[in-house]
């Protein structure tokens, strides 16, 4: 049961929503590329480039510092398929498996708000995500890095292929309102 409350018009109010934040986005975005677009650079970038070698401390940007941690992790043969291969095929999976979610969590409340078993699993996911973020960045000289990023590579795909479809049978949610106003003032406002 919706109530006109619930709803607003497009235009002006999303449209000028929208248009100011990509107006704050873009300030600063023009300033870093106009003023200052060597910041965010590498001094690693203004090495002259030998074909031959690569330095070992390059590392991917940060944004994809988990999946590389997720392509280095796997450093075992599995069946016929060896680890360089088993690894790319992972990093593609663990990338290609989010396009799917929508069809891999099937419970019929979407809102993490009203599910409380959702909640710690999310939070676990994005405690492992910036893991597998740091990981990522150290060096696999270091024994506990390889092992770490096993664990994390692990519950990365266990989230998304275990965790998302099976809770929906065990989780009992919590009522949703019959209002988006209720949800967030309260059933005496409405």
């Amino acid at each position: 049961m919706k109530s006109s409350r619930d709803t607003l018009p497009f235009h002006p109010y999303y449209t000028m929503k929208d248009l100011f934040g990509i107006v704050v986005f873009l300030i600063p975005f023009a300033w870093l590329v106009f003023f200052t677009p060597d910041i965010l650079g590498h001094s690693s970038n203004y090495i002259m480039a030998n074909p031959l070698v690569t330095p070992p401390e390059i590392v991917p940007e940060w944004y994809f510092l988990p999946f590389y941690a997720i392509l280095r992790s796997i450093d075992f043969p599995l069946l016929f398929i060896d680890s360089k291969l088993l690894g790319v095929v992972f990093f593609g999976g663990s990338i290609l498996i989010l396009f799917f979610v929508p069809w891999l969590d099937r419970s019929k409340v979407r809102s993490g708000t009203f599910r409380p078993l959702f909640k710690p699993f999310y939070w676990l996911f994005v405690l492992n995500f910036l893991m597998l973020m740091y990981l990522g960045s150290q060096s696999t000289t270091i024994w506990w890095v390889p092992v770490l990023g096993k664990v994390g590579v692990v519950y990365y795909f266990a989230y998304f292929l275990i965790i998302l479809p099976l809770l929906p049978r065990f989780e009992v949610t919590r009522p949703l309102p019959a209002s988006i106003s209720e949800s967030v003032l309260g059933a005496a406002r409405t």
